[in-house]
């Protein structure tokens, strides 16, 4: 089970949820002004397989290996085109390479067979791709511009729970309650602003609070006064 920052939290300390999302986003809106997806990609397919790939694995990581998988594997039938080993050597670097080549391979299967060899658009056609589980189907459906929930990382998970937004540690529970208090045309940015702010300053073990746009008046879980 992961870590859980609910502990950390302190009640009375700030004002209702309701009303401390929109600032929230608003400040960290200013403070990542660059906050976007980290992955490389230059098309839907290249955005899936890379979000797959990404399990496990960091961003950099990733994108690393696709530089010169994507030069080799450029449409579905690549990818089941070459040797089960070949496909597993070229992405051995992300980790879990075995499983990840199983799903890639089932995806890409699928793809042709019931989309013509097109990533679908509908929200549930991904779901049911191998490999393809809710968070991914929320990050390919939130870039390319339709976004049907909230992608829940370790980053959200651990600054939704320290900023008081949910008391859930499930991952599909803590989106249920953002989409409930993020508006819609939000669904997208949010979770890169969580994420951007997680990696530069609320950090998991020594979070940066001095440094916090939300730190005195937004964050329950400040350090700062204590």
């Amino acid at each position: 089970m992961p870590r859980s920052y609910l502990p950390e939290v302190r009640r009375g300390k700030v004002a209702p949820k309701k009303e401390r999302i929109r600032p929230i986003i608003e400040r960290l809106a200013v403070e990542h002004a660059d906050a976007k997806i980290a992955l490389t990609f230059s098309s839907p397919l290249e955005l899936l397989v890379s979000v797959m790939l990404s399990a496990q694995t960091t961003d950099v990581n990733v994108n690393r290996v696709t530089e010169k998988l994507f030069l080799k594997y450029k449409r579905p039938a690549d990818y089941l085109a070459v040797p089960v080993a070949e496909l597993e050597r070229d992405i051995f670097a992300t980790g879990f390479y075995r499983q990840k080549t199983k799903s890639l391979r089932g995806t890409m299967q699928r793809l042709l067979a019931e989309h013509d060899g097109e990533v679908p658009e509908d929200f549930d056609a991904l779901l049911k791709l191998p490999g393809v589980a809710r968070k991914t189907a929320n990050v390919v459906s939130a870039e390319r511009g339709a976004a049907q929930g909230i992608v829940v990382d370790t980053h959200v998970r651990r600054l939704s729970q320290r900023l008081g937004l949910t008391k859930q540690e499930d991952p599909v529970k803590i989106e249920g309650d953002l989409v409930r208090l993020v508006r819609r045309e939000d669904w997208a940015r949010f979770p890169h602003l969580l994420i951007w702010h997680g990696r530069r300053i609320c950090d998991a073990r020594k979070p940066r609070c001095e440094e916090c746009p939300l730190a005195l008046d937004l964050c329950p879980s400040s350090r700062i006064g204590v």
